[in-house]
């Protein structure tokens, strides 16, 4: 899944000072879904989550993001941390100084990865996104923006070729459904369904359906045919449990 390490500034009406009247179609239909999501409390809140048997811990700040998960195995209680400095895993309470830079990128990926979807749609004004508009479309009789966003080499994570569609509702900015392309562990196309949504602290986390294709190599473009035709795989369900949110803690 894509390293995205995020540190992004405070959201706002006129996002990071530049006025709605300068900003491009697409930019604004992505400012729109922010805003109906959680808008500037996404930089004001840490969240926790359990996710899989495993406990999450997230913030983002303007200057700073701390993505901690913590859970047993067979070496005891495991708890990883990622920030803006680097990645580090302690066992028992001891740090563990002997990983390998393959297993640190492994875990870093893993642990970004649910931070990044978690946060969603937050992360697509991060500067190394490049948002494509690719029009308006309908899925089940609702009219849809849909948004494609790839990443630049530079800032956009070492698997910056993945790539993401999004539908967001043109009556109220909501990201119902998306999919993408990914080239790790042997690569793949998803497509997400929003199973069900609430409102913790002001901000609207989703659990979705997880759906795949036949085929691994299916264009990216092509799943919302097959999602219409039911022609996709139920694969799991993403589901984020026992969510809280509270103030990011002062620095």
């Amino acid at each position: 899944m894509k390293l995205v390490l995020l540190s992004l500034g405070l959201l706002s009406l006129t996002f990071f000072g530049v006025s709605c009247e300068s900003r491009t179609e697409v930019e604004q239909i992505v400012d729109a879904a922010i805003n109906a999501h959680g808008g500037d409390r996404y930089a004001e809140t840490a969240i926790d989550f359990d996710f899989r048997g495993t406990h999450y811990f997230l913030f983002k700040s303007p200057t700073a993001f701390e993505y901690r998960r913590e859970f047993t195995d067979s070496t005891g209680q495991v708890v990883d941390v990622l920030t803006n400095s680097g990645f580090t895993r302690k066992v028992n309470g001891v740090l563990i100084d002997t990983l390998t830079e393959e297993r640190i990128g492994a875990f870093s990926r893993s642990v970004n990865s649910v931070a990044y979807f978690a946060f969603l749609p937050y992360g697509l004004n991060d500067a190394a996104a490049i948002k494509t508009y690719l029009g308006q479309t309908k899925i089940k009789g609702k009219d849809y923006h849909q948004v494609k966003v790839t990443f630049k080499a530079e800032g956009g994570g070492e698997h910056f070729e993945d790539e993401f569609l999004y539908w967001f509702g043109v009556a109220d900015s909501r990201m119902d459904y998306m999919a993408y392309s990914y080239h790790t562990d042997g690569g793949g196309v998803r497509m997400r369904e929003v199973r069900e949504a609430r409102e913790v602290g002001g901000i609207r986390f989703q659990d979705y359906i997880n759906l795949k294709a036949a085929n691994k190599e299916t264009p990216l473009d092509s799943m919302q045919y097959l999602f219409e035709k039911g022609a996709l795989e139920k694969l799991s369900e993403i589901n984020l449990e026992n969510i809280r949110t509270s103030a990011i803690p002062e620095n």
